[in-house]
């Protein structure tokens, strides 16, 4: 594939580190914006095969290539962030990790568990630092909210409620009719992110309950799952996701954190402690005075915290991680985790059946050891 380079485009002009972004489409546009922002590093050229990125490349002055192994040839980028359709990630992820190329990976990290196992395994072996685009833990919201819990601001935490609703319109599914297949569903495309940030503020995840309704649009996929989760502390959580019900409760709606979402005052999580409860995003504290009782007056203070874009954040640590400044906040291991929790949902929808992640082998996980199934075939700790 020929590059723009051949035709005489030159790349940004600057120092530090040289990042590439592979798929340029709405995702890929922002971590390049990002990549703006971020002191020692620039963007070094843009792997896209349509003819969008063609022209993506020569808006931003920078080399385009259609296939990711000719640019990392051509290049030698000190990092890539990958921003391409999810059953690509495993094998451009192992194109990068074979290359000796650090590697920011999109959410969600693949659409199949043992095939990211694979890759995160080859990526530990090999040194080669993996990233997972869960950027909502770089928002200043989160590092306040996990500040707050673990300070013991709401006491030993009990349950958490997370509710992710919202209405895409139909032209959402009719412009991509992959959207409407099985598999396509809220549950997979939307909840990652926020099961990631409920094992992030509340712990490992070890058992698994959940149902689904069909699409009421008669889709292939479901249009509503709901999940009981039960955290390795004793805390039990629910949440909801639904692509089909009008609502202001979902985090790309209360967050503020991208304004193409209008924004209302709500919030989408709630974190229930034995000393207080916080919703999230507004960071909302609730509790009672010296008196714990209900009968007692209850208070709520809404908590200070900084604002700044997660995105140019997590662009930052990935600078910071590629120089061996930083440790990756969300690893490639972190986001196995999260997608596993995730399949569990899935697979409990579909089974009706309990899907235990037991702690021993969420523990086994940490050092990459192998999961377990149970006499079902199902995974007994798919969080590997």
């Amino acid at each position: 594939m020929v590059s723009s380079r051949d035709s005489g485009t030159v790349g940004k002009a600057g120092s530090g580190l040289r990042l590439a972004i592979a798929g340029i489409g709405l995702v890929g546009q922002r971590h390049a914006d990002a990549l703006d922002h971020v002191a020692g590093a620039t963007l070094c050229a843009i792997v896209d095969p349509s003819d969008m990125g063609k022209a993506e490349a020569a808006a931003r002055n920078v080399p385009w290539y259609g296939e990711l192994e000719s640019m990392i040839r051509a290049e030698a980028p000190d990092g890539i962030i990958l921003s391409t359709p999810t059953k690509l990630h495993v094998a451009q992820g192992l194109a990068c990790v074979e290359s000796g190329v650090p590697v920011l990976i999109e959410k969600p990290l693949a659409d199949d568990i043992d095939a990211a196992r694979v890759l995160i395994d080859r990526a530990e072996k090999a040194g080669v630092a993996i990233l997972v685009g869960h950027h909502r833990r770089h928002n200043p919201i989160i590092r306040k909210a996990l500040e707050l819990i673990r300070e013991g601001h709401v006491g030993t935490v009990r349950a958490v409620q997370a509710t992710c609703w919202f209405y895409k319109p139909d032209g959402y599914f009719d412009v991509a009719p992959w959207r409407k297949k099985t598999g396509a569903g809220p549950i997979s495309v939307n909840l990652v992110h926020d099961i990631d940030l409920l094992r992030h503020l509340c712990g490992e995840v070890v058992s698994v309950q959940a149902q689904a309704a069909p699409s009421a649009r008669g889709f292939e996929n479901e249009d509503v799952g709901v999940a009981l989760l039960r955290f390795e502390s004793g805390a039990l959580g629910t949440i909801t996701v639904s692509d089909s019900i009008v609502s202001p409760w979902s985090w790309e709606m209360t967050s503020q954190e991208y304004p193409v979402y209008p924004a209302t005052s709500q919030s989408a999580y709630q974190i229930g402690g034995s000393h207080g409860s916080l919703s999230i995003p507004d960071l909302t504290l609730w509790s009672h005075g010296a008196q714990r009782d209900w009968w007692s007056p209850i208070s709520a203070t809404s908590m200070p915290r900084g604002a700044s874009d997660p995105l140019i954040n997590q662009m930052a640590h990935f600078v910071a991680v590629i120089e061996g400044r930083e440790a990756p906040v969300v690893s490639g291991r972190e986001g196995l985790r999260s997608l596993a929790v995730v399949g569990a949902i899935q697979d409990a929808a579909r089974t009706r059946e309990t899907i235990h992640l037991v702690s021993e082998a969420v523990e086994a996980a940490r050092t990459g050891a192998e999961g377990l199934r149970d006499r079902k075939g199902h995974f007994e700790n798919p969080v590997q």
